[in-house]
């Protein structure tokens, strides 16, 4: 897809993203040590299912930066993107790398039976909601157009 000059570098973003998710995640279970909640504990069928969801969001994490790199276009949200990447996990979501993150996030935090980082975790998805993919989407509405909107259109954000 051709893409319209713009005077911005990038969607300017609040923070490398992968940064928005380790933060609270290693805060957690840093709070888990200094401020263990009550109980009850998870149950052990949560923390046996952290183990898949964790893979998952690392497979998909892998696909979605293979998919961009095959299109050339950067990984890095502070560089303006190339193309509009359309295929392979962007065909389900618009944010694979994120949906990715997070159910990798999640699965650590299960399988690791951590209580803080899953109370956290609402927060940090509304952080990269507000803070990076509304940024995101502003921008590639200005960069790609009609092509984003049509898109957006199609697939939704998350799943």
């Amino acid at each position: 897809m051709e893409s319209k000059p713009i005077t911005q570098r990038g969607p300017g973003v609040i923070a490398p993203p992968p940064l928005l998710f380790l933060a609270p995640l290693l805060g957690g279970f840093l709070l888990d040590r200094l401020l263990p909640p009550p109980p009850p504990p998870l149950p052990r069928a949560l923390r046996v299912a952290g183990l898949p969801l964790g893979a998952a969001g690392i497979g998909l994490a892998g696909w979605f930066v293979a998919t961009m790199q095959r299109a050339g276009t950067p990984v890095d949200v502070t560089k303006p993107p190339t193309a509009l990447v359309q295929d392979g996990p962007f065909r389900r979501t618009r944010n694979p790398g994120y949906v990715g993150m997070a159910l990798g996030y999640l699965g650590l935090a299960l399988a690791a039976r951590g209580r803080w980082p899953l109370i956290l975790l609402p927060g940090a998805l509304t952080v990269v909601d507000r803070g990076v993919i509304q940024r995101e989407e502003r921008y590639l509405e200005q960069r790609f157009g009609a092509d984003y909107t049509g898109y957006r259109q199609r697939v939704r954000r998350w799943l």
